[in-house]
């Protein structure tokens, strides 16, 4: 076995060591670095749920944009914006980083709690490794990352369950309730519920009676995924969002590649050479079946590698080491009391000084903070052409864009003219610019279309740096720059 060379003995001080490394010093780690806000999408979403808080209700239609005003909108992840919405009118960027950290923190403490008594210490270190290895891209203040430890929780609790007797455990349900108005990846929850209760029916070929329990369990599991404030509307919107033929536009829906997460696929290689070299890795078919469709599921886009290495953690690294005698999650009480202890004291510990602490935030394509400082007053009421990252960072500073990270609410009509343009299209632009009346732009400098206007003569560059443009018409009334020192 992988962690035959380790004598039992020492098992104890290896564990503490893993616990303290992956759910205390880890999370503390990740709450200072800046890519937590490295994507577009953090600042609408605490755009969202500031207007949640302000004007106390949920929006039905689009209050951001311009070009969609009016137009049906669900902000089926409520939950989340608010809770970060409400960090961030609190302690700002710093807050959010430590909600993050506390996320993460949960992620590991999951994995760990479940892995403990299943896996030898090298095979849990192994596995706590390669899960960060992977996870690394998904970290950001997005909903995603809270709905991940509701999955881990929701995943470890399902095998138990089918490991001491098989009876579905009922006090999941409200843990649905959370998860459907924090993220749409519930849908998941449902599979997994599904592959868990197979195991259960071939073990007691197909009892009646653990069969009606199971049925129960899942459609109790589907109504309670009803209650958000969008009902059925907010129930099919992860379904109806995958039909969409432009998605492989936006990053995170882009079928996996080594080029793009080269961590991914050698995580798999290693995976893969660890089962090899275990004795006897059997499978259940439940577990099989996960393990294959979560698998697929990161192959046909990026975002979905987070759900296959959350379900291939729990699932695999059982298989490549046993777990000492006793099957206990800690061996004694007082070493459980000491390690919550220790656990709850960091998370005390990562809230109170990640918050209290300035966070120094660079900018970049996710956080133009210098680039939207220049935009001049009289600009910033007046439509604008944006590349579609900037979208969620104007939406925060007050400024309507035509476009946003919302793409299922622009649909794959008004995302193909934006993509034309985007490429550098001059006449689809300037047919936008008659029908919208665009008076500036806001692009990358590089981009297509922002060198297409410095050379066509009817646009002018007013401000330029590293980050982004803003052009303005030529024919315009003078417009000067907010302030001076950008490359123009």
């Amino acid at each position: 076995m992988i962690n035959a060379a380790l004598p039992a003995e020492r098992y104890p001080f290896y564990y503490k060591l893993i616990f303290g490394v992956f759910v205390i010093g880890l999370p503390v780690a990740l709450a200072s670095q800046p890519m937590v806000f490295r994507d577009g999408d953090v600042s609408w979403h605490l755009a969202a749920g500031r207007w949640i808080l302000e004007h106390r209700a949920f929006p039905h239609s689009d209050p951001f944009s311009f070009t969609m005003a009016g137009k049906p909108w669900l902000a089926i992840e409520w939950g989340a914006e608010v809770i970060y919405a409400w960090i961030y009118g609190l302690a700002g960027h710093a807050g959010i980083a430590a909600v993050v950290a506390l996320a993460v923190m949960a992620i590991n403490a999951t994995l760990f709690w479940y892995l403990r008594p299943r896996a030898g210490p090298v095979a849990l270190l192994l596995a706590l490794a390669a899960f960060c290895l992977v996870f690394l891209p998904f970290i950001m203040a997005r909903p995603h990352l809270l709905a991940w430890p509701i999955f881990a929780l929701w995943t470890a609790v399902l095998l138990r369950a089918r490991d001491r007797g098989g009876r579905p455990p009922w006090a999941l349900l409200p843990l649905m309730v959370l998860w459907a108005n924090i993220h749409g990846s519930f849908p998941f929850g449902f599979i997994v519920a599904a592959a868990v209760a197979l195991d259960v029916m071939i073990a007691t070929r197909w009892d009646r009676q653990a069969l009606v329990r199971w049925l129960g369990f899942g459609l109790a599991s589907v109504a309670a995924s009803l209650l958000t404030p969008y009902g059925m509307q907010g129930f099919l919107h992860p379904f109806t969002i995958s039909t969409m033929s432009n998605l492989p536009a936006i990053g995170e829906w882009r079928p996996s590649s080594p080029a793009v997460t080269p961590l991914f696929y050698l995580v798999l290689l290693a995976g893969l050479a660890g089962l090899l070299m275990a004795r006897r890795a059997a499978f259940t078919a439940g577990e099989l079946l996960l393990v294959l469709f979560s698998l697929a599921a990161a192959f046909w886009h990026v975002r979905h590698q987070a759900v296959f290495i959350v379900l291939a953690v729990f699932i695999v690294t059982p298989k490549l080491g046993r777990g000492p005698a006793g099957g206990a999650v800690f061996g004694s009480r007082r070493e459980a009391r000491l390690a919550l202890g220790a656990a709850a004291a960091g998370a005390i510990a990562i809230f109170a000084v990640r918050a209290a602490l300035p966070l120094k935030l660079e900018d970049g394509k996710g956080r133009p903070t210098t680039l939207i400082a220049h935009i001049p007053p009289q600009l910033r009421s007046q439509p604008v052409f944006n590349e579609y990252s900037f979208g969620g960072p104007l939406i925060l500073a007050g400024v309507r864009p035509f476009i946003d990270g919302r793409a299922d609410m622009y649909g794959d009509a008004f995302m193909d003219r934006y993509l034309k343009i985007w490429g550098g299209d001059q006449d689809a632009f300037d047919l936008a610019v008659r029908e919208y009346g665009i008076a500036w732009t806001m692009l990358p400098p590089k981009s297509a279309l922002a060198l297409e206007l410095d050379r066509s003569g009817k646009w002018k560059r007013i401000y330029g740096d590293e980050i982004g443009t803003i052009h303005v018409r030529a024919n315009r009334r003078r417009v000067e720059p907010v302030a001076t020192g950008g490359r123009g």
